[in-house]
């Protein structure tokens, strides 16, 4: 997966988990369908209360490239996610795309994601590069996502400026790489992990700016819970990461010095 000899990426699914979406669903649904007429879209709704599983149904029966998943509770986006990935490593599809339904991410974007994946196995729709942008968020909302990823950075050791991004393509060669069995977490979280595992099977995860819209429609489902998560989680990773490094370091100093000499 490392050789940039990769083979071209033609079938598509766009993976859009929703709750209570009903609003915003079919004009994202649209927005996908023009920007690249030949992706499937996932709908993987998660047994929405204010009927967005029978709007996407509606979608779905109007066009064969979109179909809808329903799943019975509200479980996050993180198990969300795993399901259409699994649908997609189950009938060969090249790449699987994640993607908010509320707007935050353009679908008119999306053809530069797929393009860069000539040279990738990850691609990352990244706010936090030259070429990046976020509108609509007051200021302590960048300073929460820019400190996130700069301690993310610092602590785990990767080049990645934008691990908690949301707006993503993988290769789905790139996701059996992963070893995604156990993946429990969420929000941030989820996308963190996700990038990390990425990057420890040697994975080449490429950036590509993006213009981050906030929602006009609905409520943000992000919560405290949801950064204390990433938080916790990124802090005991980073800690293993560097005990393993020390490690590393102890043994290799300890490799050099004669068996008679070590105490």
């Amino acid at each position: 997966m490392t050789t940039t000899q990769r083979e071209p990426v033609t079938r598509v699914a766009v993976l859009i988990p929703t709750y209570d979406e009903r609003e915003n669903l079919p004009g994202i649904v649209a927005r996908v369908r023009a920007s690249v007429p030949t992706a499937d879209v996932i709908v993987l709704d998660d047994g929405s209360p204010d009927g967005t599983g029978e709007v996407a149904d509606a979608l779905a029966a109007a066009d064969p490239h979109v179909r809808v998943v329903h799943r019975t509770a509200k479980e996050g986006l993180g198990k969300a996610y795993l399901a259409g990935f699994a649908i997609a490593l189950e009938e060969g599809y090249d790449a699987a795309v994640e993607m908010d339904a509320d707007g935050s991410h353009l679908p008119e974007q999306l053809p530069s994601l797929l393009a860069a994946l000539a040279e990738a196995d990850v691609v990352i729709g990244a706010r936090w590069v030259r070429g990046g942008e976020v509108r609509n968020w007051p200021a302590h909302r960048k300073v929460l996502s820019v400190g996130a990823n700069v301690y993310t950075k610092v602590l785990l050791g990767m080049h990645v400026n934008d691990a908690t991004a949301g707006y993503r393509a993988y290769r789905t060669g790139a996701l059996r790489a992963m070893g995604l069995e156990g993946v429990e977490s969420q929000g941030y979280c989820f996308q963190i992990d996700l990038t990390l595992r990425a990057v420890r099977a040697g994975l080449t995860v490429v950036e590509v700016p993006i213009t981050f819209v906030e929602r006009q429609v609905g409520v943000s489902k992000m919560g405290q819970d949801i950064v204390r998560e990433a938080l916790t989680s990124v802090t005991r990773w980073g800690v293993e990461h560097r005990l393993g490094q020390l490690r590393a370091v102890t043994s290799r100093v300890r490799d050099r010095v004669p068996a008679g000499e070590r105490s």
